[in-house]
C-alpha cells in the first residue's frame, strides 16, 4: 500500500508541476501570468481540501451524500437561469462569483461518486436485481446527467455515464443488465446531435479532418500540427508556435497538444503513463478497501479521473470528436482541479484505512490460490447469504472446489 500511496502522489503532483510550468508557456503571449496565477490559487485551495479529505474519516461521506446530490441538483438547476448562470460559447454551465468561475457539473460528478458507493453498500445484496441494480439508481443517475445534457455539455454527460456504469458494475448489477439502458442513451445522444448542426458539424469535421481543416476541424488540425512539430524532443519550452492563436483553448482542453510541441513526444508519453500509474494505483488501493463502500467509492474516484484524462488524451489526437473535457491536473480550470484532488483525498483517506494484505492473500503453507472474497461487506456476495464474511478460494488442483462460509 505505501508504494501504492507514493506512486500516486508523485503522479500527481508532478502532473500539478507540469500544468503550472505548460500554463505559463502557453498563455504568456496572451495574458502574461493571469492563468497561472489564477490556477495557483486554485490549486492550493484545492490541495487544502485534499489534505482534508485523506485525514478524515472517508465513512463520513455517508451521512453527507444524499445532501451533497441534493445541493448538486439545486445548483445544476440554477445554473440554467438565464439571470444566475453565465452563457460562454453557448452554453450555461458556470455561475459566476466574483473573479471565480464554478461549474456545479463537477461538483455534480463527485456528489454522484458518493451517493452510488452508498447506494451499492446498503443494497449490495439486491444489486444484481433489475429493480434494485438499474431503475432506481438509474433515476438519480438520468436526474444529474439530464440536467448537464442541457447545458448542453455532451462531454461531461458522456463521462458521468460511463462512471455510473463502471461503478453499479463493480456494485454486482449483471452487465446484461446494463445493455438496454447504454443502448438507449446512444440511442438518444445520437437523436440530440442530428437536431444539433454546430455538433453535428464537428462530428463530420472530425471524420473528415483534412477536408474541414480550414472549417469545423480548425482546431482538432492544428493539435496534430503542434503534436508532429514537436518530433522526439519537442522545440523546447516556450518555443512553441501553435499557441499563438492557431491552436483555439490551448491552455485548457488542449494543452496537450502543447506539452507535443514544446516538450516531444517523450514528455507526452510520459504523461500517458502518469495516468495509467494513477489509475493503477487507484484500483488497487479501492481492491484493498476496508469496506464495500470504500471500494465503490475509490474505484468511482479512479474512473473519473481516468475516464476523464483518457477522453481528452483523444480528444487532441484526433482519436474522438471534440467533447471539451480538461486534462485533470494540467489545464486551465478551478472547478475541475478542486474535483480532481478531492478524488485524490479520498482514496488517500481509503488507503490510511485498507485492510492488511494478510487479510486477503492466504499463507504461503496453505496451498491456496488467490482469496477473493474477504471482509463484511463484501461486493460479490450473492443475493440470499447469510454469512457476514464470504471467502472463496481457488486451489491448485485441477478439482472444483466449493466456496466456504466462515
Amino acid at each position: 500500500m505505501k508504494a501504492a500511496v507514493t506512486i500516486l502522489v508523485f503522479c500527481v503532483a508532478a502532473l500539478l508541476a507540469l500544468g503550472m510550468v505548460m500554463l505559463y508557456s502557453s498563455s504568456m503571449a496572451q495574458v502574461g501570468a493571469r492563468y497561472l496565477v489564477m490556477q495557483l490559487v486554485w490549486c492550493g485551495l484545492g490541495l487544502i481540501m485534499c489534505v482534508t479529505a485523506a485525514v478524515l474519516d472517508y465513512r463520513l461521506l455517508k451521512r453527507v451524500a444524499w445532501p451533497l446530490l441534493a445541493v448538486a441538483v439545486v445548483l445544476l438547476t440554477l445554473v440554467l437561469e438565464r439571470h444566475i448562470g453565465a452563457r460562454i460559447n453557448g452554453a450555461r454551465r458556470w455561475l459566476i462569483l466574483g473573479s471565480f468561475r464554478f461549474q456545479p457539473s463537477e461538483l455534480a460528478k463527485l456528489a454522484l461518486v458518493i451517493v452510488l458507493a452508498w447506494y451499492g453498500e446498503h443494497y449490495q445484496r439486491q444489486m444484481p436485481m433489475w429493480k434494485r441494480g438499474i431503475v432506481i439508481p438509474g433515476l438519480f443517475i438520468a436526474v444529474v446527467m439530464g440536467l448537464i445534457f442541457v447545458e448542453p455539455d455532451r462531454g461531461t454527460t458522456v463521462l458521468v455515464a460511463s462512471v455510473s456504469g463502471m461503478m453499479l458494475l463493480v456494485a454486482g448489477v449483471q452487465w446484461k443488465y446494463l445493455v438496454p439502458p447504454a443502448l438507449a442513451g446512444l440511442a438518444g445522444l445520437g437523436i440530440s446531435l442530428l437536431h444539433d448542426p454546430m455538433r453535428i458539424k464537428r462530428i463530420f469535421g472530425w471524420l473528415y479532418l483534412e477536408e474541414n481543416k480550414s472549417g469545423v476541424g480548425y482546431q482538432a488540425y492544428q493539435a496534430m500540427l503542434a503534436l508532429g512539430s514537436g518530433g522526439w524532443m519537442g522545440l523546447g519550452l516556450g518555443n512553441g508556435r501553435q499557441k499563438l492563436g492557431f491552436v483555439p483553448e490551448h491552455h485548457t482542453d488542449f494543452i496537450l497538444a502543447i506539452i507535443g510541441e514544446e516538450l516531444g513526444l517523450i514528455a507526452t508519453v510520459l504523461v500517458v503513463a502518469a495516468f495509467l500509474a494513477i489509475v493503477v494505483c487507484g484500483i488497487y488501493i479501492a481492491w484493498r478497501a476496508r469496506d464495500t463502500f470504500g471500494l465503490l467509492l475509490g474505484s468511482g474516484a479512479t474512473f473519473l479521473i481516468g475516464l476523464q484524462a483518457a477522453i481528452n488524451i483523444g480528444v487532441v489526437t484526433s482519436a474522438l470528436p471534440n467533447k471539451g473535457l480538461p486534462l485533470p491536473f494540467i489545464s486551465y480550470g478551478g472547478s475541475n482541479l478542486l474535483a480532481m484532488l478531492v478524488s485524490v483525498g479520498l482514496l488517500l483517506s481509503i488507503a490510511r484505512r485498507a485492510r492488511p494484505l494478510e487479510s486477503i492473500l492466504p499463507s504461503p503453507d496453505d496451498g491456496e490460490g488467490l482469496l477473493l472474497a474477504h471482509s463484511r461487506g463484501n461486493p460479490f456476495r450473492r443475493p440470499g447469504e447469510q454469512s457476514q464474511n464470504l471467502h472463496c478460494t481457488f486451489g491448485t488442483s485441477s478439482r472444483p472446489r466449493a466456496a466456504h462460509l466462515v
